[in-house]
């Protein structure tokens, strides 16, 4: 059944795309008693499948996954047996709780992690000999799940940065956009939209027959300008290519002396 399963056929084909060989020395002991715990691959599989999905909440990522019982199997989870289930098993107790996905999304073994996005970009490079050569630095600004950026909120000094919001206790306030407005008697204005959150800096390698490739990924509280990334993501990318890259393109923000000086061409 799950051969002739379009989302599970999917599925199987972009997962061996990606390298999981650091699991193999992976080794998880058996509990003594219960049930043994789902496989931590199966997991990272599942995250996988929400970024593809689009699915921007857990819940809407077990919703999901609740509807194609071949894909969970696919993914690795342990099921559940009852027999008298159409395949066999209790999907409902089969895919864990709302909350303990969020608290695995939250806890994930990051050095783990890193071993197979490293060990992904290296067989592209082998695919794509020039890939690295060229790379983009950006930043995106993230928002804080809190009430003083919800503008129906009725806050007195909404973004007054000595006031840190109760529902995040490591956000921060900063500018995320900037626009000069021309008042009525010719003189301009400078208009800040402030927010509260993070940014996200990221690299990407450009090549012309595959698209974009992410090779390093940043996140600090919104506060810090674009600039105090570079020296973070730059490093990031070294250990990444495994070589150093060629050509660096950015916006103004990116504009720094130090920057220059990195670059060999």
């Amino acid at each position: 059944m799950s051969q002739h399963d379009p989302v599970v056929v999917f599925y199987r084909a972009f997962f061996e795309l990606i390298d999981w060989s650091p699991f193999t020395s992976c080794s998880s002991e058996a509990p003594k008693r219960g049930r043994p715990p789902h496989p931590e691959i199966a997991y990272i599989k599942a995250l996988l499948v929400k970024i593809v999905e689009g699915k921007e909440h857990i819940t809407d990522l077990r919703t999901f996954l609740i509807r194609h019982p071949l894909l969970v199997l696919e993914l690795g989870f342990i099921p559940v047996p009852d027999p008298k289930e159409i395949y066999g098993f209790d999907i409902q107790k089969t895919v864990p709780s709302d909350s303990w996905l969020r608290t695995k999304q939250r806890n994930l073994d990051r050095p783990l992690l890193q071993e197979i996005f490293y060990g992904t970009v290296h067989a592209l490079q082998k695919e794509i000999p020039a890939l690295g050569e060229t790379v983009a630095f950006d930043v995106k600004h993230i928002y804080a799940w809190v009430k003083e950026n919800n503008p129906r909120e009725h806050i007195k000094d909404r973004f007054c940065k000595e006031r840190q919001p109760a529902g995040d206790p490591d956000c921060k306030v900063g500018v995320k956009r900037s626009t000069n407005q021309e008042q009525p008697d010719g003189s301009k204005k400078v208009i800040k939209e402030y927010l509260w959150g993070y940014g996200s800096g990221i690299v990407s390698a450009l090549t012309a027959d595959y698209g974009d490739v992410v090779l390093a990924e940043y996140t600090q509280p919104w506060s810090d300008g674009d600039v105090t990334y570079y020296r973070s993501l730059y490093q990031e990318t070294v250990n990444t290519l495994n070589q150093f890259p060629l050509n660096f393109t950015a916006d103004a923000a990116f504009d720094a002396w130090y920057i220059y000086h990195s670059c060999p061409l």
